[in-house]
């Protein structure tokens, strides 16, 4: 008897015990508040969502003064723009400032001198107009070009893709996916094909055809490889052969990058000699703050923006759009 008894005892214990653990570890709700009393968010809040709303609540106080100014640039980092630009755009928003004033609205004028007027794709109509894209892979590059061929076959151009990337094993069929679906021609050659000889092929091909626009793929291996830059190199000179200097070299950048931005534009820049900038993943949010630092760097324009993953999600950029979208007016 006295055996059982303690069985059982040493049963409830161990059910206890183990009721306790699994409340313990329960995986918290997302809307369930923590041990502070805070409710966690439901999402993650992307990094430019609920930046005017920022900039009109350190403005909320009044007239602006050291801690004020010194918040925004705050802000202004954390969106990405970049210490150097950052403490620009607020050095020369400062000195205009006058009482009165609205801030936001000299940081929104602020941010369109600073990326310029609308910048158009320009490409020629009375013959083949070529579009050489680099970036590196994730960034959207073949979203992008599909969208573009999508967007230039609409406004009535025959259009012809280059698949040029013969790295990446899955870049023709994505390549050829998107052509299809925006009723491009595409120019492919197999896995490890010299991309040089792919490009002078769809070169030919597409003036054989008479196409209005080619738009010619590249692999996006890491911008730190140097093969990488060298064979984009290579490429260009090509099509300089071919057809003549590409009329626009497209760095497709990914507006979540960080920092990291602004590495990858320089080393395609010096290499490509890049007209623009299509700017990804921006998804109807305030992100990409990381243009502005871009844009003083290099004096590239942006040029185009994705805002979603539907073909036509490709518009071509406005400034002022863009600033309000940053300073949420």
């Amino acid at each position: 008897m006295g055996v059982e008894i303690v069985l059982l005892v040493l049963g409830v214990v161990v059910v206890v015990a183990v009721a306790a653990y699994a409340i313990r570890v329960r995986p918290r709700r997302a809307a369930e508040p923590d041990e502070a009393g805070i409710a966690e968010p439901t999402r993650a809040r992307p990094a430019g969502e609920g930046l005017g709303a920022r900039v009109r609540a350190l403005f909320a106080g009044g007239p602006p003064g050291d801690a004020e100014w010194a918040g925004l640039e705050e802000i202004l980092v954390r969106a990405d723009v970049g210490p150097a630009t950052a403490t620009r755009i607020v050095k020369e928003i400062r000195e205009r400032y006058r009482p009165g004033d609205d801030p936001r609205a000299l940081l929104s004028e602020e941010l369109v001198a600073i990326l310029g007027q609308d910048h158009g794709l320009d490409l020629p109509t009375d013959r083949l107009a070529v579009v050489l894209v680099v970036g590196v892979n994730g960034s959207g590059k073949t979203t992008t070009i599909g969208k573009l061929a999508a967007r230039l076959a609409a406004e009535g151009r025959s259009v012809s893709l280059a698949g040029s990337d013969t790295f990446r094993a899955a870049a023709s069929e994505q390549l050829e996916a998107w052509a299809a679906r925006a009723g491009a021609h595409l120019v492919a050659q197999g896995r490890g094909a010299d991309p040089g000889a792919v490009a002078f092929d769809a070169v030919q091909s597409a003036i054989a055809r008479g196409v209005d626009v080619l738009i010619v793929d590249t692999a996006g291996r890491l911008h730190t490889r140097a093969p990488l830059m060298d064979e984009l190199r290579k490429v260009r000179r090509v099509l300089e052969k071919a057809g003549g200097p590409p009329n626009e070299v497209l760095l497709v950048l990914d507006a979540t990058t960080g920092q990291n931005g602004i590495a990858q534009a320089a080393a395609f820049a010096e290499a490509v000699d890049v007209t623009g900038v299509a700017l990804t993943k921006l998804d109807g949010t305030a992100k990409g703050g990381i243009v502005l630092a871009v844009r003083e760097r290099l004096g590239v324009p942006v040029k185009l923006i994705g805002t979603g993953e539907g073909v036509h999600d490709l518009e071509t950029f406005d400034p002022r759009a863009f600033a309000a979208r940053l300073v949420g007016g």
